[in-house]
C-alpha cells in the first residue's frame, strides 16, 4: 500500500480536529453506535448506490468481504468463512440457490427494496438461528407496516441510476390497513449492462431482475399476530465474467407463514414459523456469449421446506428460550452437452444427483444478569442430520455415474448417512464502568457438509476439470474463543474483538494429489477433511470532531491455515481498513471514504501442487468514494456520489472457483461510476 495514501487520509481526517479545538465537548453516544461484532443496516442509514442484491448490501459492514463474478451474485465472507459456514435467513426462511457454482447464493434473493433491515452478526453469539453458523449470521428482516394516527395507508417509491454499466432500478412499497389487519406489497425492477473496469475494459456482466413481495397479516386485541409472506424473484440474462456459463433464467418462490403470541400459559413470546422455498436455475455457455466447441447447459432445482417453534419461559432472574427447528432441502442438477451447435439434451453429469439433506434441531438458550453490571448467555443445541443421494447409481447418457466417480476417488459409494451434532455456547458481558463493556465467548458449533461438498459429481474427459464430492465427509467442528471491548466516550467510540477458531475436520476443497484417503493424483477437484486454525480481529472507531464533522475508522484481519498440511487456506481476504470523513447539516451531508487492502501473499494458486483456488497473489489497493445526501423536502430524499473516484484498476482477492477449468478467475471491479438515488415517502 502506498504510504502517501495513508498520509493523505490521516491529514484529511485530522483537519476538522485542528479547526474545531475550541468547540465544546459534545455528547454523541446515541448518534454513533459502534460494535465490531455486529451491525444493522437499513434503507435509511446508508449512503450508497442501490445494491444489486443482499450480498452487495452487506459489504457496507466493516470486515465483510464478497466474492464477485460480475455485477450481481456477490457471495459474502465473514471472518474468512463463507458459503454454508454462514447462516443466512430471509425473514426467517433458509433459501438455497440452484447453481452448484453459487452464481445465486442466498443473498441474491434478498432484494434491498424488499427488506427493511439486515443484521450481520459476526462469529457465534446465539444458537437460535440454525446449526453451524461458525462464521456468522445474516438476518434480512421485513417489518409489519406502522400507520400514523388517523391514517390507513402509507408508502414509499424511488429509483436510482449508476453510470458505469447503466445500472438502473425502481421500486414501490405500499401498505394499507389498520392495527387489526394489514397488507403490504413491494415490487422492484433493476437492470444493468456490462460495466467497465479502471482501464476502460468492458467486463462481461449484466442482468435483468424483477421481484415482488406480499405481506398479509392480522392482529387480535390480545396481541396475537398471524402473518403470511410471499416472495417472488425473476432473473433473466444474467452475465458472469468469472464463470464459464451465464444464467438466462433464474427464479425463486418463497412462502412463509408465521404466528406470534405474547403469552400461552407459562410460555411468553411464543413464535411458530413454517416456510417453503423453490428455486430454479438454468445456465449455459451459448445463449448469452459466443459458444465454444461443446455446447453445455445445466438445469437445477433447489427446494427447501422448514420451520421452527420457540418460546420464552421465565426461570429465576433470566429467560430460557426453548425451541425446535426443521430444515429439509432437496437439490437436483443435471448438466447436458452437445458436440454440435444445438441445444443439448443428452445428460453428461448429475452435478447434484437427487441430494436430500434433513436436519432437525433442538435448542435451549438462557439469558440472565449477574448483578447490575454483568450478563451472560448459555446455550445448547442438538441437531440430527441425515443425508442421501437418490440418483447416485444412475449413469448419464455419456460419462460415469456419481457412484463410479466416488469409488474412483474415495473408494466408496453414496450411502445414507446420519449425524448427531452437539453445539454449545457460553458468552459473558461485563460493564467495568458506565462507558466500557468487555465481553468473551466460548462456543462449539458443528456444520454438516452441503450438497456440493458431499455429492457433487461433475465428470469430464480432462481429469483436471472434474469436480467430485465426498460422501464420507465428517462434519466440521468449530471451537471458538472471542473476546473484546466496547468503549463509549463523549466524542469518541471504539470497539475491538479478537477471535480464535480451532477446527476439527474442516471441509477443504482441494485437488487430487494422492493425499490420505484420495485414490487419484490427477488434479481433479475433490473434498477432504483436515484440521484448521483461523484467527484474527475486527476493530472500529468513530470520532465526532465537532457538531458537524465526524469520522469512522475500521480495520479487519484474518489468518486461515490448514494445519494438517501446514498450508494457507485459499480464498482468505487480505487485511482491510477504511476511513471516512462526513460533514453533516440539518438537511444535507457530504462525505468521503477510502477503503484500502494490503496485498495477499498467503495463497494457493498452483493446482499441480495445491488447491489452485486463488487466482494468484493480489496487490494492495485503495479506492476513494465521495457521497452526499440532500433532504429536498420533508418526504423526499436524494442521495448521490462517485464511486472509485480516481478510476482505479483493481480486483478483489476473493474469486469464485471455476468448476470447468483448472484456473481460478478474478473479475476486475468497476471503474469510476456516478450515481444518484431518489426516495419519496407518502
Amino acid at each position: 500500500m502506498d504510504k502517501k495514501i495513508w498520509i493523505a487520509v490521516m491529514s484529511c481526517l485530522a483537519a476538522p480536529a485542528l479547526a474545531e479545538e475550541a468547540v465544546p465537548v459534545i455528547e454523541v453516544e446515541a448518534a454513533l453506535p459502534v460494535d465490531s461484532t455486529s451491525a444493522t443496516l437499513t434503507a435509511e442509514n446508508g449512503v450508497r448506490p442501490t445494491p444489486s442484491d443482499g450480498g452487495e448490501w452487506i459489504l457496507e459492514v466493516p470486515g465483510v468481504s464478497g466474492i464477485r463474478m460480475g455485477a450481481k451474485g456477490v457471495d459474502p465472507v465473514i471472518r474468512g468463512q463463507k458459503y454454508n459456514q454462514l447462516n443466512v435467513l430471509l425473514d426467517g426462511a433458509f433459501v438455497y440457490g440452484g447453481c452448484a457454482n453459487r452464481m445465486d447464493p442466498p443473498t441474491v434473493f434478498a432484494d434491498a427494496a424488499g427488506y427493511d433491515a439486515v443484521t450481520v452478526i459476526k462469529g457465534v453469539q446465539s444458537l437460535l438461528y440454525g446449526s453451524g453458523g461458525s462464521g456468522g449470521t445474516v438476518l434480512f428482516e421485513r417489518s409489519e407496516p406502522v400507520f400514523e394516527a388517523g391514517r390507513t395507508f402509507t408508502g414509499r417509491a424511488g429509483g436510482g441510476y449508476r453510470s458505469n454499466g447503466e445500472a438502473r432500478d425502481g421500486f414501490i412499497d405500499l401498505a394499507g390497513g389498520r392495527e387489526q389487519a394489514f397488507a403490504r406489497g413491494i415490487v422492484s425492477a433493476r437492470e444493468a449492462n456490462p460495466y467497465k473496469d479502471g482501464d476502460g475494459n468492458e467486463v462481461h456482466s449484466g442482468y435483468r431482475n424483477r421481484t415482488g413481495a406480499l405481506t398479509l397479516g392480522t392482529r387480535t386485541a390480545g396481541g396475537r399476530l398471524l402473518r403470511l409472506d410471499v416472495d417472488v424473484t425473476r432473473g433473466r440474462d444474467i452475465l458472469y465474467a468469472g464463470a464459464p456459463m451465464d444464467a438466462p433464467r433464474e427464479e425463486s418462490n418463497v412462502y412463509k407463514l408465521r404466528m406470534d403470541m405474547p403469552a400461552a400459559g407459562a410460555v411468553e413470546n411464543l413464535r411458530a414459523e413454517i416456510y417453503r422455498s423453490d428455486v430454479y436455475h438454468e445456465m449455459d455457455n451459448y445463449s448469452l456469449r459466443p459458444a465454444g466447441m461443446m455446447w453445455m447447459r445445466v438445469a437445477s432445482d433447489s427446494d427447501t421446506r422448514g420451520g421452527r417453534l420457540l418460546g420464552d419461559i421465565g426461570v429465576g432472574e433470566g429467560t430460557l428460550t426453548l425451541g425446535l427447528d426443521v430444515q429439509n432441502t432437496d437439490r437436483d442438477s443435471t448438466r447436458y452437452s452437445s458436440m454440435t451447435a444445438t441445444v443439448p439434451t443428452a445428460s453428461q453429469s448429475f452435478l447434484w444427483p437427487g441430494t436430500e439433506l434433513r436436519q432437525t434441531g433442538l435448542f435451549a438458550e438462557y439469558n440472565a444478569a449477574l448483578g447490575k453490571a454483568s450478563r451472560y448467555t448459555a446455550s445448547l443445541r442438538l441437531d440430527h442430520v441425515t443425508a442421501d443421494a437418490t440418483r447416485a447409481a444412475e449413469t448419464p447418457a455419456s460419462g460415469m455415474s456419481p457412484n463410479a466417480l466416488y469409488t474412483a476417488y474415495y473408494g466408496i459409494t453414496a450411502e445414507s448417512k446420519t449425524e448427531n451434532n452437539l453445539g454449545a455456547l457460553l458468552r459473558m458481558e461485563h460493564d467495568p464502568s458506565s462507558r466500557t463493556t468487555v465481553f468473551w465467548g466460548l462456543s462449539r458449533t458443528v456444520r454438516t457438509a452441503d450438497a456440493s461438498e458431499r455429492y457433487m459429481a461433475g465428470n469430464n474427459m480432462t481429469t483436471s476439470k472434474r469436480w467430485i464430492g465426498n460422501p464420507d465427509l465428517n462434519p466440521e467442528v468449530h471451537r471458538q474463543l472471542d473476546l473484546g471491548a466496547n468503549w463509549r466516550g463523549r466524542r469518541t467510540r471504539a470497539s475491538f474483538s479478537l477471535y480464535y477458531d480451532g477446527v476439527q475436520d474442516y471441509i477443504l476443497r482441494d485437488r487430487a494429489h494422492g493425499q490420505a484417503g484420495i485414490l487419484q493424483s490427477d488434479n481433479a477437484a475433490i473434498y477432504r477433511n483436515v484440521d484448521a486454525r483461523l484467527y484474527g480481529f475486527d476493530a472500529e472507531a468513530t470520532r465526532q470532531w465537532s457538531a458537524h464533522w465526524r469520522s469512522r475508522f475500521t480495520l479487519a484481519y484474518v489468518n486461515a491455515t490448514n494445519t494438517t498440511d501446514d498450508r494457507p487456506i485459499a480464498q482468505t481476504p487480505p487485511p482491510e481498513a477504511t476511513a471516512s470523513l462526513d460533514y453533516e447539516k440539518e438537511r444535507w451531508m457530504l462525505g468521503m471514504k477510502v477503503r484500502a487492502t494490503l496485498k495477499q501473499t498467503r495463497v494457493e494458486d498452483d493446482p499441480l501442487v495445491d488447491s489452485g483456488l486463488d487466482a494468484g497473489r493480489t496487490p494492495g489497493f485503495a479506492v476513494w468514494n465521495i457521497y452526499g445526501r440532500w433532504q429536498a423536502a420533508p418526504n423526499t430524499e436524494v442521495k448521490f456520489g462517485i464511486d472509485n473516484l480516481f478510476d482505479r484498476l483493481y480486483a478483489e482477492h476473493l474469486n469464485k472457483p471455476n468448476a470447468y477449468d483448472p484456473g481460478a478467475n478474478q473479475v476486475n471491479a468497476p471503474g469510476r461510476s456516478y450515481w444518484a438515488r431518489v426516495v419519496v415517502k407518502f
